[in-house]
């Protein structure tokens, strides 16, 4: 299908080609949907959020479409309690077939806001903008590959002061049951979703942000998902060869329990005592100039968490990743994962840097499909923008991929 989405969407003449294919899937999304008059709604206002224009809010969208119903499109988002759950459920499905997603990448952003009445909507950092703004975050969970990728489902974060503000709880028409929560956790409600929906699990990247908590490293080990996840340099580990001791027992009182001897060291003093020659050159995918490449380290560690040690006292091993440029004096970036100890270097890296195609998807989100341009108050709303946001989105990575056909191969990795 040739259908190419500029800066600000797709061309008329071009959706119009594409019409019936952009009919059947959206059929195919919607068919949840009891009512026939919703899932008509439904195509329409992905059509809308495809047509090439500026602004992706209801009024300049049904003006933008021939057959646009400004009232009809407002009455489908905003108010028509049609439940977006078995959408996502049947998009993540879909995709995950269409992609065959080397992992799940956890990411938020941001959506700039005024006012303080839109859900969630709050004084928080904000991507968008560089700076602490007003603004609302959503955390989702990506299906990726180098060739493509696409949102599988969504949270919206509530901060603190939601909780307790009834007046704006009752305007946004947020439900009861959602307050808030920490983005890690919700990464990890919506990791549980994707697994009760059925979807095989795959290995799960993260920033600082989510690869930093202790605590979410663990969640991912107790619904036994392998991971690739950032961290800071100062994240304390002991070395791979590092045991613990029990001390003798003195007669009274609980029998001790075995411990480390000596102290933990951070990530970065490990990885500068192994020094720049055991860093190794790899090439991870091509791009736009040529074969990607930096130098890496590579070694066995024990975080020391608490959290993660074992009955005997001994901490588990991790993979440690450091780039550490040619360069560079030190290392730039530090990775931590769980996979197998015989994992090679070239897959550790590969998953590692997998995280770049999100910040392609949020652009083409924003910029092209309107993620950013919701206006309207409500909780429900809010969801049901994002569900028809996602279903556009997927709608033009099927169209992509029919396009470059077999040759769209994934690129080889290897040790350069």
């Amino acid at each position: 299908m040739a259908v190419r989405a500029g800066r600000n969407g797709v061309k008329a003449a071009d959706l119009a080609q594409a019409r019936a294919a952009l009919i059947e899937f959206a059929e195919q999304m919607y068919a949840p949907l009891v009512r026939c008059d919703q899932r008509a709604k439904a195509e329409q206002y992905v059509r809308g959020l495809l047509l090439e224009g500026r602004r992706k809010s209801i009024q300049p969208m049904a003006a933008r479409l021939a057959d646009g119903d400004e009232q009809g499109l407002q009455q489908f988002i905003t108010d028509s309690p049609w439940d977006d759950r078995p959408v996502r459920r049947r998009l993540a499905r879909r995709m995950t077939a269409e992609i065959e997603p080397d992992g799940w990448v956890v990411d938020d952003t941001a959506l700039p806001k005024d006012g303080r009445f839109s859900p969630g909507v709050a004084r928080q950092y904000c991507g968008a903008l560089g700076k602490t703004a007003n603004c609302q975050v959503i955390v989702s969970v990506n299906a990726v590959t180098d060739r493509a990728s696409c949102p599988l489902d969504w949270r919206l974060f509530v901060p603190e002061e939601w909780d307790a503000d009834a007046e704006r709880r009752k305007r946004a028409k947020i439900p009861e049951q959602v307050r808030h929560r920490e983005k890690w956790r919700l990464a990890v409600d919506v990791l549980d979703e994707l697994l009760d929906w059925g979807l095989q699990r795959r290995v799960v990247q993260a920033d600082g942000g989510y690869g930093d908590i202790t605590a979410f490293r663990v969640a991912l080990e107790q619904r036994e998902l392998e991971y690739v996840v950032q961290v800071k340099g100062a994240t304390s580990a002991h070395p791979q060869d590092a045991a613990p001791v029990t001390p003798a027992y003195q007669g009274r009182g609980r029998r001790p329990k075995a411990r480390y001897p000596d102290k933990p060291t951070s990530l970065r003093a490990l990885v500068l005592a192994a020094g720049p020659d055991a860093a190794q050159p790899v090439s991870w995918r091509e791009g736009d100039r040529g074969p990607l490449t930096s130098r890496f380290v590579c070694l066995r560690v024990r975080p020391a968490n608490d959290a993660q040690r074992q009955d005997d006292g001994v901490l588990p091993e991790r993979w440690l990743l450091a780039e550490w440029p040619k360069d560079n004096d030190e290392p730039v970036k530090y990775w931590l994962s769980n996979l197998p100890p015989d994992t090679p270097l070239v897959r550790l890296v590969h998953l590692a840097k997998l995280r770049w195609r999100i910040e392609h998807d949020y652009r083409e989100l924003k910029q092209c499909l309107g993620l950013d341009h919701y206006e309207g108050r409500t909780y429900r709303g809010l969801q049901h923008h994002l569900t028809c946001v996602t279903v556009a989105h997927a709608f033009l990575t099927c169209c992509r991929l029919s396009r470059a056909g077999p040759s769209n191969a994934r690129p080889q990795m290897a040790a350069a």
